[in-house]
Parts: structure tokens; C-alpha cells; sequence
């Protein structure tokens, strides 16, 4: 399998970007038709996960969640200052895979791909590779 880079740009703290055409267009260039397409996350301040990208208060109710449950601050040890993004991040995780099927992303209807920052803004780097015939 071969693994391509892929870059994110991030402008705040707390972001929900939807990589979907991204991942797809790796998928493209693999020229696989089915098999499966795997997205892998290198930094432990920020994750990965699908949920629906049709109504964009859907990341937004998601990422108010998590400052709910895992707030920005609090009785943390980690010196950096950003345990709660590690923390979000564990919470969302650091790989996907998605199958592949005619050469699409198998995706719901409403299911998207989001690049989750928990620590930004940065310019974030995501692993894609596909695997398949």
C-alpha cells in the first residue's frame, strides 16, 4: 500500500474540517476499485472521525460537546497547557477506514470525513493509503 501526505491548514483552537474531497481525490489517484481507503492522523492533539457533513451545526453541537465534557481548563498536569486536546483527540480517534466500493468512498448519504483540531491553529499533516484491486 502506498501511503500519500495530505496538509491541513487550521484557523482556531477548536475546528471540524471536512476532508472527504481530499480523501477521495487520493482514492482517484490510487486507481483502486474496491478494496479500502485507510486515513491515519500524526499528531496527538487532533483526530479524525465521520459523522454527517450535510448540516454544518452538527461539528459545532460535536465540538460543544466536547468543551463540555473536557473543558480547556482544569486540574491538568501536562505542562503544554493543552491536555483537553489530547484528551479530545483519544476521545475522536487517530485512524479511519473507510471501504472502498467501485472505486468510491462507501460513505452514507450524509457521512463526511472531518479532520478534528483540538490544539490550532496549525498546519497539520493526514496519511491516506489504499489498499484494494
Amino acid at each position: 500500500m502506498k501511503w500519500t501526505k495530505i496538509e491541513v491548514k487550521t484557523s482556531s483552537r477548536t475546528q471540524f474540517i471536512d476532508i472527504t474531497g481530499l480523501v477521495s481525490d487520493e482514492l482517484a489517484k490510487s486507481a483502486v476499485k474496491n478494496g479500502a481507503c485507510h486515513v491515519y492522523m500524526t499528531h496527538t492533539t487532533a483526530g479524525l472521525t465521520i459523522n454527517e457533513n450535510a448540516d454544518p451545526d452538527v461539528a459545532r453541537d460535536i465540538l460543544a460537546g466536547l468543551a463540555h465534557l473536557v473543558p480547556e481548563k482544569g486540574n491538568y498536569r501536562h505542562a503544554e497547557g493543552n491536555s483537553d486536546a489530547h484528551i479530545k483527540a483519544s476521545l475522536m480517534g487517530s485512524s479511519l477506514m473507510v471501504p472502498v466500493i467501485d472505486g468510491r468512498l462507501a460513505l452514507g448519504t450524509w457521512q463526511g470525513i472531518y479532520f478534528c483540531e483540538f490544539d490550532g491553529p496549525r498546519v497539520r499533516n493526514v496519511l491516506v493509503g489504499v489498499s484494494g484491486e
